[in-house]
């Protein structure tokens, strides 16, 4: 059992989403309040192509508006309430851009950017490049990793920026495309899901000098079950768990 099991990477998912509406400024904030060391957050084009921040393909279940993000305009998503379908006192609460976000996360925290590509090759690039624009202007990539579940995304990062750092998200075992993948784009993670983590998997990761980034887990007991079986990090909605998972490990196995 690794000695260091403490420093564990402790990701918010979505920032604080079990609490705050997610991927917003306020669950990004409250996610570094609750010893967040990194914020996960989700990558999309509008139909004006800036780069905002929100899971879905449209924004009818996180916003009081309707349609699809990729075809809206900049000016109309921000007209939207990201807030209030999580609670009232989150009201006024706004769909980030990537701008916004690297602003407030980044002079005290790290970004886990997963890019959400929809359509052509080219639309992939495009998400690409303006994504690492606005990191490179900041000069962060030492601060943030990129991520995608989708391959045309992972190589538009690669062939736009050879100082991007990657991870590949991965969901089903067997995960033999997924090291391949992490190989030929030089990734230096792989984001598996946390059920189809094992023992295999994690020396193999280790055996190619990857780091291991599982998603995610939100129970107190999964929590220590992951990092007991030695992953790097855990992405959590509940980030004050993983404090208190921390917390637990340095006091029982320090």
């Amino acid at each position: 059992m690794p000695s260091n099991l403490a420093n564990f990477l402790r990701i918010g998912h979505r920032g604080s989403s079990a609490e705050c509406p997610e991927n917003t400024v306020v669950s990004f904030r409250r996610a570094l309040e609750q010893g967040a060391q990194m914020i996960e957050c989700d990558l999309q084009l509008t139909a004006d192509e800036h780069v905002v921040v929100i899971h879905d393909w449209t924004v009818d279940r996180t916003t009081d508006g309707s349609g699809t993000v990729g075809e809206l305009a900049l000016e109309q998503l921000r007209e939207l309430d990201a807030g209030s379908w999580k609670d009232a006192r989150f009201a006024g609460e706004g769909i980030p851009t990537l701008d916004e976000t690297l602003d407030s996360v980044l002079p005290s925290g790290r970004l886990n950017l997963e890019l959400k590509c929809r359509g052509s090759d080219e639309d992939a690039r495009r998400l690409a490049f303006s994504s690492v624009a606005a990191v490179a202007q900041r000069d962060a990539f030492d601060r943030v990793i990129f991520s995608s579940f989708d391959v045309a995304c992972l190589e538009a990062l690669r062939d736009v920026s050879p100082d991007a750092r990657l991870a590949v998200l991965w969901v089903f075992a067997p995960f033999d495309e997924a090291f391949a993948l992490a190989e030929g784009l030089g990734a230096e993670a792989l984001h598996p899901r946390a059920e189809a983590v094992g023992a295999a998997l994690i020396d193999e990761a280790r055996e190619q000098g990857l780091a291991v980034n599982v998603w995610t887990v939100n129970e107190p007991a999964a929590i220590l079950d992951q990092v007991r079986a030695g992953v790097d990090g855990v992405i959590s909605d509940h980030p004050g768990r993983l404090l208190e998972a921390r917390a637990r490990l340095l006091g029982v196995e320090g």
